[in-house]
């Protein structure tokens, strides 16, 4: 269970990130009356929040009712604060559970239609739908057609024993709305009566023109959410999110005390090799290396050939990828190749089928059977 450990407010970011009076810079340094871990190095050189005129007068109020970035010179950071337990350390959460047995190393996205059509001609394990196709970013709250008295599979059109996955991924709007509405109306009980055999957490962004306070929340929240969604019964799993070497270290030093059933990473908006070079290879390669080798991994958006073969030489047979890349290329007639997208102009659900094998040749053997019928 998830325990709020209730610290007084003084445990709040600096304002205006001054790392000299911040009780997650200088530790118990900062104030020997609170016993606090240091988790933060210092503020981002490249910040374009940092020093925000918060005290300036404007037509509005303060500016702090307009700005999206939680940070210690927010007149609401007390809020924030008591909203994720007055703490932002790691270890009064823990995300228990399992994977379900047998899932297999490659699960395609759908759009959560016409998957009963797509099923026929692959008549696939695993189908993942995305967040933004559950839960809408206008009223915060979950579609009608989810909200009916069935099952994730049932209402897809699939097999009751094909396994169904949320894929918790979205927009800062739509994630931010999920937060915000998770103890309203039952939205997380709702997420768990429509029992999906897995669930990857929402993960909250981390940008370098950010406030390191930012950082640290959005850290916090993401595992929060995976640990709440766990409690009410939901097989989920954690993502995590870094920016800094430290970060990836905080994250091994809480997986290693508080194993969760797996971890994920979403790396589907990382499209330009700049970013893919310089953030997300170099943070897998340290997850490779330091997290226990009985942890399996979830790489959500990953679709390059080389990618995957990068992916699958650093995690071998614990990788499990989820890609929407096949059902987009199948809207086109096309399909995925060793030599890229080819377009065949061919029914939907054949395209579908074969790039849906054409991803899953690139990984490890599947953990389990394709049903009868199957490819």
């Amino acid at each position: 269970m998830t325990v709020f450990l209730g610290l007084p407010a003084r445990t709040a970011p600096a304002a205006r990130c001054d790392c000299r009076r911040c009780p997650w810079y200088s530790g118990p340094d900062a104030d020997p009356a609170v016993t606090i871990a240091k988790l933060c190095s210092g503020c981002n050189a490249d910040c374009a929040y940092c020093g925000c005129a918060r005290t300036e007068t404007t037509a509005s109020g303060s500016p702090c009712a307009g700005c999206p970035i939680r940070c210690g010179s927010r007149t609401d950071v007390a809020a924030w604060m008591r909203d994720v337990g007055d703490t932002l350390e790691f270890d009064d959460i823990s995300v228990t559970g399992a994977l379900p047995a047998g899932l297999p190393t490659f699960i395609p996205q759908v759009d959560g239609s016409g998957v009963t059509e797509l099923d026929t001609a692959l008549h696939w394990p695993a189908y993942a739908v995305g967040l933004r196709r559950v839960f809408s970013p206008q009223t915060h709250a979950i579609y009608p057609r989810w909200q009916a008295e069935a099952s994730a599979a049932r209402i897809l059109g699939v097999p009751d024993t094909t396994m169904t996955v949320l894929s918790g991924y979205g927009e800062d709007p739509l994630v931010e709305g999920f937060w915000t509405a998770r103890h309203r109306d039952g939205l997380i009980e709702r997420i768990a009566a429509l029992r999906f055999d897995l669930v990857l957490a929402p993960n909250f962004s981390i940008y370098g023109n950010w406030p390191r306070a930012e950082h640290l929340l959005n850290m916090r929240r993401s595992l929060l959410l995976a640990a709440e969604l766990a409690d009410a019964g939901v097989p989920t799993v954690p993502n995590l999110y870094w920016y800094r070497l430290e970060d990836l270290q905080r994250y091994a030093e809480w997986i290693g005390e508080n194993p969760p059933p797996a971890v994920a990473v979403n790396v589907q908006t990382v499209r330009e090799n700049p970013n893919w070079d310089s953030w997300a290879l170099p943070g897998l390669c340290w997850l490779a290396e330091n997290l226990p080798t009985t942890v399996p991994i979830v790489l959500n958006g990953l679709s390059r050939r080389d990618r995957v073969a990068t992916a699958v030489a650093l995690f071998g047979e614990r990788l499990v990828v989820i890609s929407q890349n096949p059902a987009q290329y199948a809207l086109h007639g096309a399909v995925m190749t060793e030599h890229g997208r080819e377009d065949l102009h061919a029914r939907v659900p054949d395209a579908f089928a074969r790039s849906v094998r054409y991803m899953a040749g690139l990984l490890p053997t599947p953990r389990l059977t394709v049903r009868a019928g199957g490819g």
